[in-house]
Formats: C-alpha cells, structure tokens, sequence
C-alpha cells in the first residue's frame, strides 16, 4: 500500500468534522514512521505503563520513540504541558505525527488537542499498544502494536 493510500485509508475510518488526521493500524503506522523521514511516534501512556508494559521499538528504522504522558499518574489528569513538552523535543507543525496509547483512547484526545494547535498531520493508533480486552478481560491478545508483531522492548 501507497503512503498515499494510508492516509487516505486513515481520513475514511474517521469520517468528517472529528478534527485530525485520521485513525491508523499498527501496520499504517509502521509504513508513515517508515516512508515519512520526519514522522514521530509519540506514546502518551504513562512511565509504569512504559516500564511494565513495554515500548515500541523504533530502532529498525533508525528512529527514537518519543514518550510524553497525556495524563499524569496517578491522578490521571491531563498534563497541561503536554504540547510544550512535544515542542521541546523538536516536534515541529509539519512532522506527522502518531499518537499511540494502550487501546487508542488518550491518543485520540492527544491528536485532537494537537490538530487543535496547528500540527497539520496528527493521527491515533487504533488499539494502541496492547489492543481491547480479550474474553478473560486480558490485553495484549487481540489487536495493537504488540499483536501483530511490530519490534517492542520491555522498558
């Protein structure tokens, strides 16, 4: 598939008026951070979350993750540094951009805050790094990063 066709893929799973780029698979992702030499995968998950859970590993692609909490543990509100604290590594207006979480929620609040702030090309990862509860109410089994076999290390 096109780059061209991920975004295009991305804006229709979204539909109009939900004020960013769009919605993209792990796969998609993989392809923007791979094909788009200024393209950055943020997650917004939490430091426990990064320790005990593990991170994207981008290394294949010669690339850093850029890790910046949407929410503060414990107390889980929203950080209000969080655009600054994107801008402070370098993160630029025209940098796509591609948020990822656990399942796909606070990256999709984190992409619309951003969109909101003129980044032109902001998107959320569905189900994020471990993907929706299984039937044992696991995560980690059905979808996301980790699933379907993009590089990952424990933090």
């Amino acid at each position: 598939m096109a780059l061209q066709d991920v975004r295009l893929a991305a804006r229709r799973r979204l539909g109009p008026g939900n004020g960013y780029a769009g919605d993209v698979t792990p796969e998609e992702a993989w392809k923007i951070l791979s094909e788009e030499p200024h393209a950055v995968l943020v997650d917004v998950r939490t430091a426990p979350e990064w320790s005990f859970v593990g991170v994207p590993d981008l290394g294949p692609l010669s690339k850093d993750l850029v890790t910046v909490a949407w929410q503060s543990f414990p107390s889980m509100e929203v950080n209000p540094n969080f655009a600054a604290e994107l801008r402070a590594r370098g993160i630029e207006n025209d940098h796509a951009l591609v948020f990822l979480c656990r399942s796909g929620a606070r990256s999709k609040s984190a992409a619309r805050a951003m969109t909101a702030l003129g980044y032109a090309e902001c998107y959320n990862l569905l189900d994020g790094f471990e993907g929706p509860h299984d039937e044992q109410k696991r995560r980690g089994t059905i979808a996301g990063w980790k699933v379907v076999g993009l590089p990952w290390m424990q933090g």
